[in-house]
C-alpha cells in the first residue's frame, strides 16, 4: 500500500529508497468502516489524510439542517477540513465514509516537520495545495457557468468511477439537483 503513496509523490518529484522510508515513516496506517466520521464537526482537526482505498464525502450542514456535499474523495486523493486543519480551529465539516476505507494519516506536525526538513517535500504539498485550489475553482464556477446537465456530463467525464460507486442520492446532491432529474440525465 505505500506503494500507492510513493508513486503519487514521484508524479511530482524523485526519491530515493531511504528518502521515502523517512516521509513514510511519519505516516500511520487507518482504516475506517463505511458510515464512520473521519473529521466531524466541532472537533479539533490536526491531521490530513491520504486515501489509499475507499470512498469519503466531505459535506457542510447548514442551520436548516440541510447536507450540502462540497467532495468526493478516492483513491490517490488528499482529504481534511482544510479550514480548521491549517487555521488550528474546530472542524466545520463533516468527513465520512461511504465505502471502508484504509488512508494514510499525516499529522500537522509531522506534515510541517517533513516540510522543513526535506525541501522537496514542501514542493511537493506547495503543488498538490495548488492543485486542489483549482480544482474547487474549477467545481464553483461549474456551478455559475453551467447547467446541471453540463455539469454532470462533465462529472461523468472527468471522475467515470465516481458514479458508479456514489449512490445517485449522493450524486444528484453533489450537482445540485434532485434525484429524479439526475435520473433523467443518465437515461
Amino acid at each position: 500500500m505505500s506503494l500507492r503513496l510513493r508513486k503519487h509523490i514521484e508524479e511530482i518529484i524523485t526519491l530515493s529508497d531511504a528518502e521515502f522510508d523517512y516521509i513514510l515513516s511519519h505516516f500511520e496506517l487507518k482504516k475506517f468502516r463505511k458510515h464512520q466520521y473521519v473529521v466531524q464537526e466541532g472537533n479539533d482537526v490536526d491531521q490530513e489524510y491520504f486515501v489509499l482505498e475507499g470512498l469519503l464525502k466531505s459535506t457542510y450542514l447548514n442551520e436548516d439542517g440541510k447536507e450540502h456535499i462540497l467532495q468526493f474523495s478516492m483513491e490517490n486523493w488528499w482529504v481534511t477540513d482544510y479550514q480548521a486543519f491549517n487555521n488550528h480551529e474546530k472542524a466545520t465539516l463533516n468527513i465520512d465514509c461511504i465505502e471502508d476505507v484504509i488512508v494514510l494519516v499525516l499529522t500537522d506536525s509531522n506534515k510541517n516537520k517533513l516540510c522543513s526538513e526535506m525541501h522537496k517535500m514542501e514542493h511537493f504539498f506547495r503543488i498538490k495545495t495548488n492543485t486542489g485550489y483549482v480544482g474547487l475553482q474549477q467545481r464553483i464556477l461549474s456551478f455559475l457557468k453551467f447547467d446541471a446537465r453540463s455539469r454532470y456530463m462533465h462529472l461523468i467525464e472527468k471522475y467515470p468511477q465516481l458514479y458508479q460507486r456514489v449512490p445517485k442520492t449522493l450524486m444528484a446532491s453533489y450537482l445540485g439537483v434532485s434525484r429524479e432529474t439526475l435520473s433523467r440525465f443518465s437515461a
